[in-house]
């Protein structure tokens, strides 16, 4: 045994030893100070005694202690009477702390106090909340968690209380929200046939999920993860180093689906560019992308020459261009769609594949376009937000949260499905969601957390999966792998040679494609030139970066 084990056994020991010590000991020590607390006293009193008036009460004190020896029992009574007498003197009177105020009631009494103000009527003769009333008159049940914070709340509201109104419901959402904490998101339940409000602290989404394969039917794409109350399906995903079951906002698109476009509107750095390129990761398994980069950032690049893009562009003119192609390509598909119907054939392999658009920032070119006296590119999308359902056509448009007044009406009433990440003012809901937003938003979100609603349905919670841009150096290894893992290639170096879907049923190519020029190169029309080999069969003479190539 060492001599640090030696050490700690011989500290063991002698705390062991005091502890049973002062448990045997802790009698005469009590009647101990007591009598050293007697000693003091008779002392002080002695000290204080007139000097005439010492003798008397000294011969006194003698003739008492005889009486005492010569009582039968009485040493032995005035023994036992001096020891408890000590006991008692010597009793620890240290007070007893005073209990720490239940944290609990303090919140509730704050909230009811808050709540005062907005819920009291002066005609009313039996206020339900008053000045100065007990809040376990309006409050019926309500829960805490280990650290004291309110879960959740069951409160009552005088009839009178305007609870149809948005902003008054907004406002007592507000109050609660501010003295219950900030930090977390409350959902709020208004019943307004019993004058009831339900108030429930929401735990915080998964913000580990990076981008990978889900397991969806094909015209279902996953847009991120959210409560177990808002869907009532599970997915299994790769969360971290294990794989879990994580409830996914589904999307349907294509033909049957209710809501065909997508609008997402964000703050800057909230995730709206890594949403769409989520989606166009998912969307390139079985259809064709055309991507258009308003703001010019270049974070799409690395989609651009793989197969199934037909361009990503960063210009007005080549936007132009694209959008142009992508008109008469829905004019084409709906021409062929409506052959085949009134011959009763098929309609070709091309016109059935899907077709997304998808659009970053679209605000900017139009801007652009204004101040060149150009069409605005969101004048475009008629077409394919119109027919876009029977083309197969898909049409998913991303901007900053303070462009949506510049977003074209058409656009904001075609794309039903809408998408709201970053924090939310309740007052900009109805606008950004279509809907009031029964929800209040944290004060601290992460990157990809926010709302959406799916055509006439309630707003729900979302949570982005991470998809950053891989060629960005300050992006995580592991998602950078992931991400580089669901890019479609097509290097015989790296991958075995296979047909790709395009190869199948290479669609026509858009007017304005940059092609392998990527954003940076020359936009023009493509149709021009003659295809070279590698065009003719669907394969890209573009060499891919390296840092993209699969291993």
């Amino acid at each position: 045994m060492t001599l640090t084990q030696h050490l700690a056994r011989g500290r063991e020991f002698a705390r062991t030893a005091g502890d049973h010590a002062t448990d045997m000991f802790g009698p005469l020590l009590t009647i101990g100070r007591g009598l050293r607390s007697h000693s003091r006293w008779t002392v002080k009193w002695w000290g204080g005694l007139p000097k005439d008036r010492r003798g008397p009460v000294l011969l006194l004190s003698v003739a008492v202690l005889a009486a005492v020896a010569l009582l039968p029992y009485g040493p032995l009574l005035a023994l036992l009477t001096l020891m408890g007498s000590a006991a008692w003197a010597g009793r620890d009177r240290t007070p007893a702390a005073e209990p720490a105020p239940d944290t609990s009631q303090l919140k509730l009494g704050a909230i009811y106090t808050a709540l005062t103000p907005y819920l009291v009527h002066e005609s009313d003769p039996t206020p339900l909340y008053s000045h100065g009333g007990d809040f376990k008159d309006a409050f019926g049940s309500w829960e805490f968690d280990t650290e004291g914070r309110l879960t959740a709340l069951e409160l009552r509201y005088p009839a009178y209380f305007t609870d149809t109104e948005p902003h008054a419901r907004a406002r007592i959402e507000h109050v609660i929200h501010s003295k219950a904490g900030r930090t977390r998101e409350y959902r709020f339940t208004w019943d307004e046939e019993t004058n009831h409000l339900q108030v429930a602290a929401l735990a915080p989404l998964p913000t580990d999920i990076t981008a990978q394969p889900y397991v969806t039917a094909q015209g279902e794409v996953v847009l991120g993860f959210t409560d177990t109350s808002s869907t009532n399906r599970m997915i299994p995903v790769r969360q971290g180093s294990a794989t879990t079951h994580q409830p996914p906002v589904l999307w349907r698109t294509g033909a049957r689906a209710g809501e065909p476009h997508l609008l997402a509107l964000g703050m800057q750095g909230q995730g709206t560019s890594t949403l769409l390129r989520s989606l166009a990761l998912q969307a390139l398994v079985h259809g064709d992308i055309v991507v258009i980069d308003g703001a010019g950032t270049g974070e799409h690049a690395c989609l651009v020459g793989r197969p199934g893009v037909h361009t990503v562009e960063t210009s007005l003119h080549g936007a132009l261009a694209a959008l142009e192609w992508a008109v008469n390509e829905t004019q084409r598909r709906l021409d062929a769609h409506n052959l085949a119907k009134r011959t009763g054939g098929t309609p070709p392999a091309d016109t059935v594949r899907p077709l997304w658009l998808l659009l970053d920032h679209p605000a900017e070119l139009s801007e652009l376009a204004h101040a060149e006296g150009r069409t605005d590119p969101q004048d475009l999308l008629e077409v394919p937000l119109r027919h876009g359902r029977t083309a197969h056509v898909t049409v998913v448009v991303a901007d900053h949260l303070d462009a949506l007044p510049r977003i074209k009406p058409t656009v904001r009433s075609a794309a039903r499905a809408r998408v709201v990440l970053g924090p939310l003012d309740p007052d900009l809901a109805p606008d950004a969601l279509g809907a009031p937003l029964d929800i209040t938003p944290s004060i601290h979100t992460p990157p990809g957390r926010g709302y959406a609603r799916l055509g006439i349905h309630p707003p729900f919670r979302l949570q982005v999966p991470a998809a950053p841009d891989p060629l960005d150096e300050e992006t995580p290894a592991d998602q950078r792998d992931a991400v580089i893992a669901l890019l479609p290639h097509t290097d015989s170096r790296t991958e075995a040679s296979a047909p790709t879907p395009l190869a199948k049923n290479p669609p026509p190519a858009p007017s304005g494609a940059s092609g392998p020029s990527g954003p940076s190169g020359p936009s023009g029309p493509a149709l021009d030139r003659p295809e070279t080999p590698e065009e003719r069969t669907g394969e890209i003479s573009t060499p891919i970066s390296p840092a993209l190539q699969m291993p």
